[in-house]
């Protein structure tokens, strides 16, 4: 998305309900995605919900895997990966297998957030029981969309 959209989208965000700064987390969410941009409309979306959270970000498969093996080694494992598809280094569907390969974090959730919309991604990713979201542009639906994502995290504590 171009710059001028991360403006636009924290002018919307002003009138959401919530407006934290989300200092103490309960939800630790990792972003990996290679669009600055993306994550932070998500960061406003998620600012308008009122739930504390903290989202690491990283920019690439490479990066992403070897920031959750650190923050699994820190003891502070995330309650969810939300993973883009087209990245430069190490794309969506190789980060996803080698995070699935990889025992120490196999078991945490991973949704897909990716502007593709084609039914071969759909269906590599519905193969593999991954929740897949295609971002929206309307920053009501990417409210919602955050929304789930939180679920996806409180479920997954419940679980715990």
């Amino acid at each position: 998305m171009p710059n001028a959209a991360v403006p636009r989208f924290r002018k919307m965000a002003q009138f959401c309900k919530y407006s934290l700064s989300n200092m103490e987390s309960e939800h630790l969410i990792v972003s990996i995605d290679d669009d600055k941009d993306d994550i932070e409309m998500l960061k406003e979306a998620f600012r308008c919900l009122p739930h504390p959270f903290t989202i690491v970000e990283a920019n690439d498969g490479k990066e992403g895997i070897e920031t959750l093996r650190q923050l699994h080694a820190g003891g502070t494992p995330p309650c969810l990966i939300v993973l883009d598809i087209n990245m430069p280094r190490m794309d969506g569907r190789e980060a996803f297998n080698a995070i699935r390969q990889d025992p120490q974090l196999s078991q945490t959730p991973i949704v897909i957030f990716s502007t593709s919309n084609s039914p071969m991604d759909k269906l590599f990713f519905s193969h593999r029981n991954a929740a897949y979201f295609v971002k929206p542009i309307n920053f009501q639906k990417l409210i919602q969309v955050a929304a789930d994502f939180l679920g996806m995290c409180s479920h997954r504590k419940r679980e715990s």
